[in-house]
């Protein structure tokens, strides 16, 4: 449960969010899209207040922002590259949706775009399930940079994979952020990578932000705090 949770991410910035199992850390990011209804508050995404949005206003507005997950969500039969265009269906009418064959050109060349922004246009014609899982992880920040959305919420994009992957990933998205203006908003269980790649910390126990400051200024001992009494999960 959370309580009094107040912050933000800006656009051109990656927010690392640090927790405990159960601190409520995934479930800022869920309320953020309304997956998870809030009991009270305000909820502003990408500069619209979503709280207030409900049918096609509430799908327009869930479609600026991108989830990423620990798991990757990657149908696992089609290629990379058809992945990737799958995070335009939401602006793809009718019969053009059925295949992405059919999709408008524009679609296509951003899809070659983003999967190019991610290192992985040699990989276009691979089947997502004989990649590795930076690999995947990497198309499935290429889908959502195709959805063309404003920002990404990442929760634990890095949980299942080696140092050196998630390294690559954790640079991408921080790359990402500031290179190209999106909003990063990152949950981790990892303070080295929060320290190394987020603009800011944001410790959250028990539901309530502990603190919220730049790297520099978090030491190791309130870091070790958040994770006192962890308890079996989110």
């Amino acid at each position: 449960m959370l309580k009094g949770v107040d912050l933000d991410v800006r656009r051109g910035e990656i927010v690392a969010i640090l927790g405990a199992n159960g601190s409520g850390k995934s479930t800022i990011l869920r309320c953020a899209t309304r997956m998870i209804e809030p009991d009270s508050g305000t909820v502003i995404l990408a500069g619209r207040d979503i709280m207030a949005a409900n049918g096609g206003a509430l799908r327009d507005i869930r479609r600026s922002a991108a989830m990423v997950f620990q798991q990757i969500h990657l149908v696992r039969r089609r290629t990379a590259f058809e992945n990737v265009c799958y995070g335009a269906l939401g602006r793809i009418q009718g019969w053009r949706s059925l295949s992405y064959r059919a999709f408008p050109a524009d679609v296509i060349e951003t899809a070659w775009r983003s999967l190019e922004r991610v290192g992985l246009a040699d990989k276009a014609w691979q089947r997502a399930d004989t990649l590795s899982g930076g690999q995947a992880q990497r198309v499935a920040i290429a889908r959502a940079l195709c959805q063309q959305a404003e920002v990404i919420l990442a929760d634990e994009p890095v949980s299942a994979l080696d140092p050196r992957a998630a390294n690559t990933v954790l640079a991408l998205l921080a790359d990402i952020a500031r290179t190209d203006g999106l909003a990063v908003a990152c949950v981790l269980h990892q303070p080295d990578l929060a320290k190394e790649y987020g603009d800011r910390i944001i410790g959250i126990s028990a539901g309530e932000v502990a603190f919220e400051r730049t790297p520099a200024t978090v030491d190791d001992a309130e870091i070790a705090h958040l994770y006192d009494g962890e308890v079996d999960d989110d």
